[in-house]
């Protein structure tokens, strides 16, 4: 469950960065001065469009992964009536995810312009519809529901805490009643810092949290006292939680270093990845959703954390060589 959003990238120069305010690498929400940033990139930059929206990219990926059957992912989410909303559907159809989205015609459907620097990717998102998911008229809706009490394996990515926090919650009590996963990324940096408090109602429930690099750091802002991102997965691993016969899995990314992930209440593991030539990066925007789909690809078949780890680094290595977060027509994982 997540924003479905339309990505629109295009290769800027900082001038255009500068003139919005932009970081080269970062993950921001449009604000009234980035509108014209949207008229501007399509205008200006030869730009690609891809389905987007960092859960529903990641449910793609786990699908591509799998191959067969199709459909083993369910994907929840807001979209409007519009031009953009049918290339979502379409798109999601295409990559054989099943997608229940939905649809309200006050907002048009969410977009989010990926400004490429080099290997560098600044992100701006739109949410407009993504923003207007309805838990009452969605989610609580019994056919829905079911989807939900069908599954095995949750994931949502903390984007969505700015949009539905009772939806999470409430799929998120649900997972730990029924002994089921229930995975969450930290997603950006803004999310622990404003949205601090949905985020820590839904820690309990957690079983699997994933982040990267950028986001981890900001977590000490809660702890304060260490910045080594070793200690920071270990004392995330040690919050609170309510269903006992888990234990609680953290897992960052650290983009060319080596992952992180606590393994059992001790200890920690390190987990090389794959080696790429610097030339071979064409966009790195789609890294961290494709670690999540490879990572989900193989926990979903109950393969052990080391296997899940290494379909994400594979996962990773592939859509960072194309644009956007698209990939080749069959996996080449073994």
């Amino acid at each position: 469950m997540g924003n479905p959003l339309l990505d629109i990238s295009a290769v800027v120069d900082k001038d255009f960065l500068d003139k919005y305010g932009l970081k080269p690498n970062d993950q921001i929400l449009a604000e009234e001065k980035h509108k014209a940033l949207f008229d501007e990139i399509v205008k200006k930059s030869k730009v690609e469009y891809h389905a987007g929206g960092s859960t529903q990219n990641s449910v793609k990926i786990a699908q591509w992964m799998i191959q067969e059957p199709h459909k083993v992912a369910t994907f929840f989410g807001c979209i409007g009536t519009d031009h953009f909303s049918e290339i979502l559907k379409q798109k999601a159809a295409e990559a054989h995810v099943d997608a229940h989205y939905y649809e309200q015609s006050q907002e048009p459907t969410g977009t989010c312009a990926a400004c490429i620097t080099g290997d560098n990717r600044s992100l701006v998102a739109n949410l407009a519809a993504a923003n207007c998911y309805n838990k009452e008229k969605h989610l609580d809706v019994d056919s829905n529901w079911s989807l939900v009490e069908k599954a095995r394996v949750y994931y949502i990515a903390g984007f969505f805490l700015t949009v539905s926090p009772e939806s999470i919650l409430k799929v998120a009590k649900h997972a730990s009643d029924n002994n089921k996963i229930f995975g969450l990324n930290l997603s950006a940096p803004f999310i622990s810092q404003f949205f601090k408090e949905p985020l820590m109602k839904v820690m309990p429930y957690v079983d699997i949290v994933f982040g990267n690099e950028t986001v981890s750091l900001h977590v000490p802002r809660w702890f304060l006292s260490t910045e080594d991102i070793a200690e920071i997965a270990r004392r995330v691993q040690s919050l609170p939680k309510v269903n006992k016969n888990r234990q609680r899995i953290v897992v960052f990314t650290q983009g060319r270093e080596d992952t992180v992930a606590t393994v059992d209440h001790l200890s920690l593991k390190i987990f090389p990845v794959l080696d790429i030539d610097q030339n071979d990066i064409v966009d790195t925007n789609g890294a961290g959703d494709a670690f999540v789909g490879g990572f989900l690809s193989e926990l979903v078949q109950e393969k052990p954390l080391e296997e899940c780890i290494r379909a994400g680094h594979y996962a990773a290595n592939v859509i960072i060589r194309r644009v956007g977060c698209t990939f080749p027509e069959k996996p080449d994982f073994h």
